[in-house]
C-alpha cells in the first residue's frame, strides 16, 4: 500500500503562483511515476502532469504552456508541482497519483493505483 498527501492548494488571484506538495509513504519502492491531476466541478478529472520517480522522465499536457512544472525529491519521498502564470480556468482539485506498473499510460486516470484525498486550488480573476 502507498499513502498519499497533498498539500500546499489555496486560492489565489490570476496571474500568482502556488506549489502542490504530495508526501508518499508506505511501500514506495512500488512506485514507478507519480502524477497529478486535476477536477474541475462539472468536469471529468484531467491529466496535468506526471514524472518517472527513478528515471526523472517528465511528462506534461500541452495546453499548461510551460507554467506547470513537476519535479520530485526522492530523500523527501515527495513531489511537487510549481504553477505559475495561474488562471481561473485551473481552479480545481488537484490530485496526486501514483503508479506501479510500467506498461500502463502515464495519461489517464485508469493507471494510477493509489490516491491522494485532492487539494483544492482556486484563482481569481
Amino acid at each position: 500500500q502507498v499513502q498519499l498527501v497533498e498539500s500546499g492548494g489555496g486560492s489565489v488571484q490570476a496571474g500568482g503562483s502556488l506549489r502542490l506538495s504530495c508526501a508518499a509513504s508506505g511501500r514506495t519502492s512500488n512506485i514507478y511515476t507519480m502524477g497529478w491531476f486535476r477536477q474541475a466541478p462539472g468536469k471529468e478529472r484531467e491529466f496535468v502532469a506526471a514524472i518517472d520517480w527513478s528515471a526523472g522522465n517528465k511528462y506534461y499536457v500541452d495546453i499548461m504552456n510551460g507554467r506547470f512544472t513537476i519535479s520530485r525529491d526522492n530523500t523527501k519521498n515527495t513531489v511537487y508541482l510549481q504553477m505559475n502564470s495561474l488562471k481561473p480556468e485551473d481552479t480545481a482539485v488537484y490530485y496526486c497519483a501514483a503508479k506501479t506498473s510500467t506498461d500502463r499510460s502515464v495519461w489517464l486516470v485508469s493507471s494510477y493505483d493509489y490516491w491522494g484525498q485532492g487539494t483544492q486550488v482556486t484563482v481569481s480573476s
